[in-house]
């Protein structure tokens, strides 16, 4: 009998396969692995875990992670793939072309092999707590265009791409990890907009879709995407022909796990279609047991019939081997000429809304930012001040910080320096600090807004912004440039 579990794509707990994960792996043996950045450390080190997972699992297993652009990114140690919303800005073809290929090299390097990106999501509702600066943008042709040339370049790179949130993760405020979203909106309306990417990845053919845990109850009243009939079977598949591989979102996000606990959404999912099956434990191993049981019941009682299963499998199959994930090179001149096209993006992108104060590099500026931010979802690590501070002190070596997070010292350093132009900085995905709402009246006419990362950010406070549509290097490069000629 086939063994269903090979339909799993699991999570690992460090940086190396321990005697002990190696064991479950052989024992069970699932279809692939998916690396988060607590796996991702030195090149040699990954290198050596990917090749471990391949010898326990054989040659064409599928090794994954989210290597995004912008905020989302596993590995930091090569060029930084900029946010599908500053290559929406750009509006080059070529340049979400190269952006894809770049992402590619920097992971095929060690030997992953499927990349979780790009994000096809229409960002129809700016304040969608999840995908943000994820999105190509709000114009849904726009980001077909892009999105599906991001991963056309990834996959000519070698690393097969998941375009995802089928059928789009845009126009909710519900984030998928923590709840269950509900879109009423009707065909006609998802077919105008958020369909509109998804349908041109199926026309192209991509090599895989993941899908959204979101419930869309004019389509299938009863069960979100990931697990409807209707929107895989029916729509990706029968409707759009779609071919390649349907992977699902991690099924222990809240969306699902607080509705069908212990597994038991993982034979749902593959009778509706999908062919492989996300579960991410976070180390919990018994996440990942809980899931092969339930998938060796669905089995059992016929709810994924052992053809449906056969089917799952040869897409895996067919999709190991035509990214088999043997390691190649990111040689330096590469790497040198994948920097620079960054640099130029990061410069094209940035944006700079009104008239703000002269910045004298031999006299006082003040730079006021969070100290840190709130993260979640997808996202693991962010611009911090002293980030900033690194950053912008060759182009203004006065520079002086204060923790915006800490009122006291901001009082101090503002009254120290009464006349001294102001750089308040806006680093989080969920908006403007209080702290920043307060102080902005009171440096009208000396500030600027830094907006580095969420670039809605500049309509919330009356003062002059540099958007930068990230904060990466190349961005915060773009940053410095930028201000040291005010």
């Amino acid at each position: 009998m086939t063994r269903p579990e090979a339909t799993l794509i699991i999570d690992l707990p460090g940086a190396d396969l321990t005697p002990q994960d190696a064991r479950w792996l052989r024992d069970h043996p699932v279809g692939g692995v998916c690396l988060f950045a607590r796996n991702i450390t030195t090149p040699q080190r990954t290198a050596r875990l990917t090749a471990d997972i391949r010898d326990a699992l054989g040659r064409d297993a599928l090794i994954a992670t989210d290597q995004e652009g912008g905020a989302v990114l596993r590995r930091l140690d090569v060029p930084p793939p900029p946010t599908p919303q500053a290559l929406g800005e750009l509006g080059e073809e070529a340049a979400a072309f190269h952006a894809g290929q770049i992402a590619a090299r920097g992971l095929l390097e060690l030997g992953i092999n499927w990349n979780f990106a790009p994000s096809l999501d229409v960002n129809v509702d700016p304040l969608n707590p999840v995908i943000g600066e994820r999105s190509f943008g709000p114009d849904p042709q726009r980001v077909a265009q892009l999105g599906v040339a991001w991963a056309q370049g990834s996959e000519a790179a070698g690393v097969l791409s998941a375009v995802k949130h089928y059928p789009g993760h845009g126009d909710t405020r519900v984030d998928s990890h923590e709840d269950l979203p509900v879109v009423d909106k009707t065909r006609a309306a998802l077919e105008a907009a958020e369909w509109v990417p998804f349908r041109a990845a199926a026309q192209a053919g991509l090599g895989s879709v993941m899908t959204a845990h979101i419930l869309y109850p004019q389509l299938d009243p009863a069960r979100p995407a990931t697990l409807s009939r209707t929107l895989l079977d029916g729509v990706l598949r029968g409707e759009w022909g779609y071919g390649g591989v349907i992977v699902t979102d991690a099924m222990d996000m809240g969306a699902i796990a607080r509705r069908w606990p212990q597994g038991r959404a993982a034979g749902l999912a593959l009778a509706a279609g999908a062919d492989a099956v996300l579960v991410c434990g976070h180390g919990d191993r018994a996440v990942t047991d809980a899931h092969v049981r339930a998938l060796r019941a669905a089995q059992t009682d016929g709810t994924v019939p052992g053809e449906r299963l056969h089917e799952a499998l040869g897409r895996l199959h067919a999709a190991g081997a035509r990214f088999p994930g043997q390691p190649s090179p990111y040689p330096a001149p590469q790497r040198q000429a994948d920097d620079a096209a960054l640099l130029d993006w990061a410069r094209r992108a940035l944006r700079v809304q009104g008239r703000g104060p002269h910045l004298d590099p031999g006299a006082t500026t003040l730079l006021l930012a969070p100290s840190g931010t709130a993260l979640g979802g997808p996202y693991g690590d962010v611009v911090t001040l002293d980030d900033l501070h690194a950053s912008l002190r060759p182009h203004l070596p006065a520079l002086v910080t204060a923790d915006l997070l800490d009122p006291a010292a901001t009082s101090r350093v503002l009254n120290a320096h009464p006349q001294a132009p102001v750089l308040l900085a806006s680093t989080g995905r969920w908006g403007v600090t209080a702290q920043a709402r307060a102080l902005a009246p009171t440096v009208i006419g000396r500030a600027w807004h830094l907006c580095l990362w969420n670039p809605d950010d500049a309509h919330a406070l009356t003062l002059p912004a540099v958007v930068t549509h990230g904060f990466r290097p190349p961005n915060l490069q773009a940053l410095a440039e930028v201000l040291a000629t005010r």
